[in-house]
């Protein structure tokens, strides 16, 4: 009995906190009835950038080398659309090697001012060349020319050596006509799995999975917090 009673208070301290914690009341800001992940996507990146501090758009990147060892980092979101999630940089790091031997990767997005993250997981395919291009051009002059002077993921001897290298190619290139090396493109994640994570009162937490059918839509369903 006495169990019971301690159950049913937790319930309605439960269901009170839902209606009034103001994360958990942001799980409703997305029809639960919706079964297109991306139209979940757009509407949870829409609330980060209202919330967020800075780069809503940061997201893990996680990869796998032929040792078997997964290794993590943080970059940014530079484009989704209905194929896939896109982000750049220089094919010959860490990350491109692995993924040019393993092309199974995962995402994640975290925003605590909603107490939400995203989960993501596909296989990578490269841009072509015309979106490398496009989106090259339209970063900073010293990015662009970055690109060239980091040998991404190799041994530095010392940051003198990083500044010496972008020396010589802001001589070599003095203008903004500054070519995109053939090193440095990008890739779309093209995924396979969602999952919707939503912080909800004491650690009962909303999961929603998205999973591609074999029809090349998508099954929802729930999982355990």
């Amino acid at each position: 009995m006495i169990r019971a009673r301690c159950l049913a208070r937790t319930l309605t301290l439960l269901r009170h906190a839902s209606a009034n914690d103001k994360i958990g009341r942001r799980m409703t800001s997305t029809d639960p009835t919706d079964t297109d992940p991306f139209v979940w996507f757009h509407a949870w990146m829409a609330e980060a950038e209202a919330s967020e501090p800075s780069d809503p758009n940061a997201m893990s990147v996680v990869t796998v080398g032929p040792g078997g060892q997964p290794s993590a980092r943080i970059v940014l979101l530079k484009g989704v659309d209905l194929r896939g999630f896109v982000f750049y940089t220089n094919t010959h790091s860490r990350k491109g090697g692995e993924l040019a031997y393993n092309q199974l990767t995962s995402l994640l997005f975290y925003w605590k001012s909603l107490g939400r993250q995203i989960r993501i997981e596909g296989r990578v395919e490269a841009v072509t060349e015309v979106e490398a291009d496009a989106y090259y051009a339209t970063r900073a002059r010293i990015s662009r020319l970055g690109a060239w002077a980091s040998d991404q993921s190799r041994p530095l001897s010392e940051r003198s050596e990083l500044e010496r290298r972008l020396q010589h190619f802001d001589d070599k290139y003095p203008g903004e006509a500054i070519p995109r090396p053939p090193h440095w493109s990008g890739y779309r994640v093209l995924p396979d799995r969602f999952e919707f994570w939503q912080n909800m009162p004491y650690r009962l937490h909303d999961r929603t999975i998205f999973e591609r059918a074999s029809d090349g839509g998508w099954n929802r369903s729930k999982l355990f917090p």
